[in-house]
């Protein structure tokens, strides 16, 4: 099996690990988002020693430019990037769903309009399949219909059943033996919809099963909700992946229902603006009270940004514009949290997940300062 469970079984926090033809991923685990083939402003070995297995790369981006045919004639995705682990590519669905003037939704998939040059473009569930197997990442998802927010029942219903139809045209063409292809779970913020996406994802089979459409625009309630009911419902021995939620808190609190993998943008994007984590809570490095702050970053952390840099220095680097700052920034934000899933990880196998995640949230709370 792909999927090894170590602790933990159907509800609950689980230490996994997930094994994939380029390596093994211990779980939980986060994935850091390299859009077009890159995680920005680090290389390749940065984000390994940050404590990062696993990178999520975009079809739609990389279908685009340079194009799915050029990667695999350089070799495939590994080769072109230059990173060796494992690799999940998700399937353009929520990129081209994003882009609501230029797209239009039907049976056979969806008819969009390239944001770089206007060129019109179908992507159906086969194309996708078909892209992900010549980028050669080791995790692939299938292309799912993800509804917008706020949504009808009615509507939010036929997204789904329409997303299960997709699923099994992409599971009837995946021929890849050593790529892992996951069930997207939709539903909108309706439990009852949920459980039926599970029911029907689960009779067609998959290697991996993901909970898709949050983030959307609900309230953290709404979505804790869903994650809460929906996770225990999913086959214990498949890994599962919350995509596209991915604050510290909202890790922490997932992995209390089983959730095995996140992705977001948020650790990058906010270390180009300036936006930091610490073990202490978070700060924004503009501030005007670190123009003479010779202290290191977080003095628990030891990234290389915390061992070499002051907090004046990052506050200059930002302000200044210059490229290191955004580097050092996002090195250390990367770094946070890779740290956060190993002692995750380490806490869940020890038998002690809630009292390390509400000493965690306990030093997380919102620092005015962080925007």
């Amino acid at each position: 099996m792909p999927f090894e469970l170590l602790a933990g079984g159907p509800t609950g926090p689980r230490r996994g690990r997930l094994h994939t033809a380029r390596g093994t991923v211990e779980t939980p685990a986060f994935m850091p988002c390299a859009s077009v083939g890159a995680v920005k402003t680090l290389s390749p070995q940065e984000v390994r020693d940050a404590g990062i297995a696993l990178i999520l790369c975009n079809t739609y981006h990389l279908y685009l430019r340079p194009g799915h045919e050029q990667i695999r004639e350089l070799g495939g995705l590994h080769a072109f990037t230059g990173w060796t682990g494992p690799i999940l590519t998700d399937s353009g669905g929520y990129q081209v769903f994003s882009l609501a003037p230029l797209r239009t939704v039907t049976e056979d998939g969806v008819l969009f309009q390239s944001h770089l040059d206007g060129a019109r473009h179908l992507l159906s569930p086969e194309k996708a399949i078909a892209v992900q197997q010549a980028l050669g990442s080791d995790i692939i998802m299938p292309l799912d219909e993800c509804p917008p927010y706020p949504i009808s029942h009615e509507e939010a219903a036929g997204a789904l059943e329409r997303t299960l139809r997709w699923a099994e045209r992409s599971r009837d063409v995946h021929k890849e033996s050593d790529q892992l292809l996951f069930g997207i779970v939709q539903g909108g913020v309706f439990p009852d919809l949920r459980e039926r996406g599970v029911q029907g994802l689960m009779r067609l089979g998959f290697g991996g099963y993901a909970l898709g459409g949050l983030s959307v625009g609900e309230s953290k309630a709404e979505i804790e909700q869903i994650v809460m009911t929906t996770a225990p419902l999913l086959p214990a021995d498949r890994p599962r992946y919350l995509m596209g939620v991915g604050t510290p808190e909202d890790i922490l609190n997932a992995v209390r229902f089983g959730i095995d993998l996140f992705d977001c943008v948020m650790p990058t994007r906010h270390g180009r603006t300036g936006n930091l984590f610490t073990s202490a809570g978070r700060l924004n490095i503009k501030g005007a009270k670190f123009a003479r702050d010779p202290s290191p970053l977080d003095p628990a952390c030891q990234c290389y940004t915390c061992r070499h840099f002051s907090r004046a220095y990052l506050r200059h680097l930002f302000l200044a514009g210059e490229i290191l700052g955004l580097r050092l920034n996002t090195l250390h934000n990367l770094h946070f949290y890779g740290h956060l899933m190993h002692g995750t990880r380490r806490a869940i196998a020890e038998g002690h997940y809630e009292a390390f995640r509400a000493d965690v949230l306990s030093r997380l709370s919102d620092d005015a300062s962080f925007e």
